[in-house]
């Protein structure tokens, strides 16, 4: 049995090409995305994505961030060989939005800001928004692991090597 830390070096790249999968997903596939999570109503890339370029010389980290950011310069990091290792994502369902940051190698959600609810007026209205904030919290986790799992489905087949992959070749490359 690997060690862990072993097995997370090992697979972090499976995090890596998950992100650039779904920002090509974001990009090309739309109907895809709401197939798979019916709710969704938007999910699009917020004002921050980072890749990582590993060089001969060591590895080069690429952060473009900003609301008036394009994604010009994302584009011509994949073109060189990068990966996505971070994106901040908008997330919209329902007339409700959250933003949260997702990192690739361990898909830790990050900087996580849910819907606006309700403030607590009383003691017994407390566990009522505690419960609230668990459940939009699991929306995101849910959303998370839905696109992840269809993910790792189209990664171990053979349509990822003969159809996935040129398709996003041809669209980093267009």
């Amino acid at each position: 049995m690997l060690d862990v830390s072993v097995s997370y070096n090992r697979y972090k790249f499976l995090g890596h090409e998950f992100l650039t999968w779904l920002w090509f997903l974001m990009e090309n596939n739309r109907p895809f995305l709401q197939k798979e999570v019916p709710e969704l109503t938007s999910l699009e890339i917020g004002n921050r994505i980072v890749l990582e370029n590993r060089l001969n010389e060591g590895v080069e980290i690429i952060t473009i961030k900003g609301d008036e950011a394009g994604f010009e310069e994302a584009m011509l990091s994949l073109r060189k060989g990068a990966v996505v290792t971070e994106l901040h994502l908008l997330f919209e369902a329902a007339d409700q939005q959250w933003q949260f940051n997702l990192k690739g190698e361990s898909l830790n959600v990050s900087n996580l800001k849910t819907p606006k609810t309700q403030t607590a007026q009383s003691h017994e209205d407390l566990e009522g928004a505690v419960l609230e904030k668990i459940y939009l919290f699991e929306k995101v986790i849910g959303l998370v692991n839905i696109l992840y799992k269809h993910f790792v489905k189209i990664r171990i087949s053979d349509e990822w090597k003969q159809g996935v992959v040129p398709e996003i070749k041809k669209w980093i490359h267009a």
